[in-house]
């Protein structure tokens, strides 16, 4: 084993690592957000709209995320191809790069399964801090911001922190559809070197740092956020 053939690659590894920290940031972001209007609307009074959350939650989490990347990448994307009027316009460098395609794919699935991990989350928050919040004259939109979903959130914060962790790994799909992040990276330097194991190594080091980090960060999270009662 020669680490030293890593010396050359230093700045295409640290492309990798910033495309890779960018998809999980943008697919976190959205996606929890999507997961929230999922939660809410699998705990829906409206039986409509509680059974058609249930059932795209049910294909998201039954199919493989690779293949859903597949379909919106080689189906959407030709789609868009197929354009002219797309394809001389300026969001044609955004519409025919994989980044985005991934990253759409990866909201998706962090909706739907992040969305049931709410679910349960806030069907679990103490059904007197609810009613206190209520015996306050709080409206039930301040309740659910102010109260359920925050409370529901603390008692997740670890649950989060293994989700956001499996989203790290799941970014590595990105490479399947020709996105340079890390293991993207590693396959090039492959390709060019000949070298196989130098380049895993150098990513797995880089995926354990990149975990730790998230772990460490929720845990300040779990440690220092308040639910806050309204005065």
């Amino acid at each position: 084993m020669d680490l030293s053939v890593l010396s050359s690659y230093g700045s295409l590894l640290l492309l990798g690592v910033l495309t890779t920290v960018k998809l999980l940031v943008i697919s976190a972001v959205f996606g929890f957000a999507l997961a929230i209007a999922v939660a809410f609307a699998r705990l829906s009074g409206n039986p409509i709209v509680a059974r058609v959350s249930k059932a795209c939650t049910e294909v998201i989490r039954g199919t493989p995320l690779l293949v859903q990347i597949y379909l919106i990448y080689y189906g959407v994307g030709s789609l868009f191809a197929g354009w002219p009027a797309l394809r001389d316009s300026v969001l044609w460098p955004f519409l025919r790069d994989g980044f985005w395609y991934v990253a759409f794919a990866l909201v998706i699935s962090v909706g739907a399964y992040v969305g049931e991990v709410l679910r349960a989350g806030l069907r679990g928050v103490p059904k007197g801090e609810i009613e206190a919040a209520r015996a306050m004259g709080m409206r039930p939109s301040m309740i659910a911001r102010r109260v359920w979903l925050p409370r529901a959130i603390q008692i997740l914060l670890p649950t989060l922190a293994g989700e956001t962790v499996m989203l790290l790994k799941s970014t590595a799909l990105a490479s399947t559809v020709a996105v340079m992040d890390v293991l993207g990276a590693a396959n090039y330097i492959r390709a060019q070197t000949l070298r196989t194991y130098e380049p895993l190594l150098a990513i797995a080091v880089i995926y354990v740092v990149l975990a730790f980090v998230i772990e460490r960060a929720f845990g300040r999270l779990e440690r220092r956020v308040p639910v806050r009662m309204p005065r």
